[in-house]
């Protein structure tokens, strides 16, 4: 890029740090996948009695929803909105495209979550104001997807991430040299990196309140309230002084993935089910992510919230299943769980880039794990009385022998609502309503959205190998990038209640208040 970009201070003295916030991203996808919910209020996360939310559309959060409050709590607030579970996929393979859209705009790109980043446009080919960048890649990433970002641009990733903050939504924010302070001083002492609840609740017994206020304090006072390095750090991002680069490869230590029960599990048999089949799931993330790993790491979390972490790091880095399998039984086993199970997770830790085969040796004296490893795949164990072998899961891609593709608006006491539509499609398709075990109704992969399609079109990509999500998938970070849920995804029977349970008719929504769901684009410079 041509802009001579000098650092005066931790901070560059032009604004060519972005950082991009996709606006109410897995809420936008499931309006853009599905005609009848454009313009409605969409919550997406856990539907059961644990549930949480992890995305709320803007229409939504108009009634007081927002991501990681008690789905229970969202449905009192907004009992009309459509409640979905999450498809990782999809959102995955949307945010494949933004991340393809923002390496094209500089090599140097840092990925925070599936639907957020950090880009150094002084690394890019460009040789465009990076105004003018930043403009040019929120239009590409509405031509592609349909869907809008927000941009923040300044000298720092403090900075251009509050600025981010305030372009919502769909916005351009720019934080102009010489603006930093006037910025930073009314905000609240939370909006800084390190300041957890914690330490907030410090600093406000000490009187501070602002980000002014800690500047105000001096270093030598924060160095005395919080410690040397916490203390100065954090007097120092407070000036405005972040020189924290961006950093395209970070080091993922672990991957793991859990699930939240919506009744605590309280058969020995159903939890060692449950970690066979979660083991099974950490092992095709850590494929996929070509890793291995030494040290296999079992979550429980007891019916009195009381969390135990149990590990055992193995002789050599492996991505064998019988072997993390049989190694997150033997962890399970030694704990106590007759109370009952609220939540299961299996990790595996100290990954490494290779495999050293050693198939007989973290297996038990038995030989069971080494012959399961050269049988193909079959379950530990039949599921649990009562569990059905279809879910019908709301939001849930399916399709029909006869009226074709669409997805789940609800199920229960043996039926399933579906609504018969596609992303390309102009108006809300049809409803009809099936017995739960219809043969003609069967899970499908997820459609791709209208712009998605043309934009592979274009450049000959092929959508392909897509694999509609289980009820389960977390979204743990799985060393490809891709973020942990931001509330609990609990797994448990199909929802109950009357057909359309799970999310009410979208031809019974509201529509929302006029200009809810994204704003204009904005130029605006700060402050």
């Amino acid at each position: 890029m041509s802009v001579a970009c000098a650092t005066i201070g931790g901070v560059r003295s032009a604004p060519t740090i972005l950082h991009l916030d996709m606006d109410a991203f897995f809420a936008a996808v499931e309006q853009a996948s599905k005609p009848s919910l454009r313009g409605k209020p969409v919550v997406v996360g856990g539907l059961g009695p644990r549930g949480v939310v992890s995305t709320a559309s803007y229409e939504a959060r108009v009634h007081g929803v927002h991501s990681a409050m008690a789905t229970a709590h969202a449905r009192r607030l907004a009992p009309n909105a459509a409640y979905l579970y999450p498809r990782f996929t999809v959102y995955r393979r949307i945010s494949d495209i933004v991340m393809t859209l923002l390496r094209e705009a500089s090599p140097l790109i840092e990925p925070l979550s599936v639907d957020e980043a950090f880009v150094d446009l002084e690394a890019g080919p460009s040789r465009d104001d990076p105004r003018e960048v930043a403009r040019r890649l929120r239009a590409d990433i509405r031509t592609a997807t349909g869907l809008t970002a927000s941009v923040g641009l300044a000298g720092s990733k403090l900075l251009a991430k509050i600025a981010s903050e305030k372009a919502k939504p769909d916005g351009l924010v720019v934080v102009e040299p010489g603006t930093e302070q006037a910025l930073l001083d009314p905000m609240p002492v939370r909006t800084l990196p390190g300041v957890g609840p914690a330490t907030a609740e410090h600093l406000r017994k000490a009187g501070i309140l602002t980000v002014a206020e800690i500047t105000h304090a001096g270093e030598p006072e924060l160095v005395r309230l919080l410690g040397k390095a916490h203390g100065a750090g954090l007097f120092a991002m407070a000036s405005g002084l972040d020189n924290r680069p961006v950093v395209a490869d970070r080091d993922v230590k672990s991957i793991s993935v859990e699930d939240t029960y919506d009744t605590d599990l309280t058969d020995r048999a159903h939890v060692r089910y449950e970690i066979d089949r979660l083991a099974e799931r950490c092992v095709q993330r850590l494929r996929g992510a070509g890793r291995s790993g030494r040290t296999v790491v079992v979550k429980i979390r007891r019916y009195d919230f009381s969390t135990l972490t149990r590990s055992e790091t193995l002789r050599a880095p492996t991505d064998d299943p019988a072997v993390v399998r049989e190694t997150a039984r033997r962890l399970a086993e030694a704990v106590d769980t007759t109370g009952g199970v609220r939540l299961l997770g299996v990790g595996v830790a100290g990954l490494a880039d290779f495999t050293q085969e050693d198939l007989f040796a973290q297996a038990p004296e038995d030989g069971s794990a080494a012959a399961e490893a050269l049988v193909p795949e079959l379950p530990t164990a039949p599921p649990p009385q009562g569990e059905r072998a279809r879910q019908w899961l709301p939001g849930h891609d399916v399709t029909h022998e006869e009226y074709g593709p669409g997805w789940v608006q609800g199920s229960g006491v043996g039926r399933v609502t579906v609504r018969f539509e596609v992303p390309t499609d102009t108006r809300p398709g049809r409803v009809r309503t099936f017995p739960a075990d219809d043969p003609a109704l069967s899970h499908s992969d997820p459609l791709p959205l209208a712009r998605e399609a043309a934009w592979n079109a274009e450049r000959g990509l092929e959508i392909g190998g897509a694999v509609a999500e289980g009820p389960g998938d977390t979204g743990e970070a799985d060393g490809t990038g891709h973020p942990r849920d931001a509330g609990e995804n609990p797994r448990g029977a199909e929802s109950g209640g009357d057909a359309g349970s799970g999310g009410q008719s979208p031809a019974s929504l509201p529509k929302s208040p006029e200009g809810a769901a994204s704003g204009p684009e904005r130029g605006t410079s700060m402050p």
